[in-house]
């Protein structure tokens, strides 16, 4: 397997990027390779400071570097020389299985879809984004910010993707999949969920119903529906409510003796609470839907988020998550098909 990483996306590249490849790659399977790309002084700067095997990560030149603030479609289109453009030409060709980023999400995702195109049946790729669960397994949400408006039917496609995804990388038997909605009942909702909610019920997916956003933190199934922008504004609210809180505790647990005592006692405790909500501990949110593997990492991740999404995102071409994908459609489409026509 070739796993092809940009290594000028994000805002720590390329020293961050670089570090966490060279971490990776001391636990890669054997045959297993990773390749750099980006602007090659800079890489090799960056690797001269570590000791790697030159055998497993290689570098492939790519002058351009699409920034964070540069308009996606745009930016797609005209830096065709740029890291991520290149990145994902490579695993198009087939000189790559799997290309990985935290540069321009918007960027990721349109290249991923001008580039590699979608899978046939699908309307809409989306991205699947982990969500913590305290003292559990997390979940996986999607969609986590791609698609602000949506059909009925893109809602259980994504439903299907996420149920693939979740049993094919993460090893859940028969994944559950919960519709988010302001209420647990049936009839509840939008006119959007109301329709999505029958589809569902007749998806032949483990679809458990409606579930209330209050009930994700306790993981209430292992896949998230949502149309992007409710996903989106679910995973920030939760980060920065779970930042303000471990902050809050921090605080309060350096206020006096007792509290700094407590705090010592407590300390294994409060990292690993602290450790629930990393980022970086997850891996990356592949973006399902389109003809090849793509996996987004957060644009702030540091070498330890890099490592462990590299390493955790073998399942996803090993377990031929693309082509199930494909192979899934057929199962789905006679339900979507009938939304449409109605």
């Amino acid at each position: 397997m070739r796993i092809i990483v940009d290594g000028m996306g994000g805002d720590n590249a390329p020293q961050a990027i670089v570090e966490g490849v060279v971490q990776a790659s001391a636990k890669l399977p054997a045959g297993y390779e990773i390749c750099l790309v980006g602007r090659e002084d800079c890489l090799r700067r960056e690797l001269a400071k570590y000791d790697y095997d030159a055998r497993i990560i290689t570098i492939s030149h790519a002058e351009e570097v699409i920034a964070m603030e540069d308009a996606p479609v745009k930016a797609v289109r005209t830096k065709k020389k740029s890291s991520l453009v290149s990145g994902i030409q490579m695993v198009k060709s087939g000189e790559g299985d799997i290309f990985i980023s935290a540069g321009n999400s918007g960027a990721l995702m349109a290249g991923g879809l001008f580039i590699l195109g979608r899978i046939q049946g699908i309307d809409r790729p989306a991205i699947a984004s982990v969500y913590p669960v305290l003292g559990g397994s997390p979940q996986l949400l999607v969609d986590a910010g791609a698609n602000s408006e949506c059909k009925p039917g893109n809602l259980l496609e994504f439903a299907m993707m996420g149920s693939i995804y979740a049993e094919k990388v993460w090893g859940r038997k028969e994944p559950s999949i919960g519709l988010v909605n302001l209420g647990v009942e049936e009839n509840k909702g939008s006119t959007l969920t109301k329709a999505a909610y029958e589809m569902l019920a007749r998806s032949g997916l483990n679809f458990t119903g409606n579930v209330e956003a209050r009930e994700l933190p306790d993981g209430a199934c292992d896949v998230i529906v949502c149309d992007g922008f409710t996903g989106n504004v679910i995973l920030k609210l939760t980060e920065g409510f779970a930042l303000h809180i471990l902050g809050l505790l921090k605080a309060r647990f350096t206020e006096g003796t007792k509290a700094k005592i407590g705090a010592l006692l407590l300390k294994d405790k409060l990292r690993s609470l602290k450790g629930e909500f990393d980022y970086s501990e997850y891996g990356g949110a592949p973006i399902l839907g389109v003809k090849g593997a793509i996996v987004k990492m957060h644009g702030s991740s540091n070498a330890n988020a890099v490592k462990n999404t590299v390493l955790k995102s073998i399942p996803y071409v090993e377990e031929q998550v693309v082509d199930k994908i494909q192979n899934s459609v057929l199962d789905i489409e006679e339900i979507v098909n009938s939304e449409r026509e109605e």
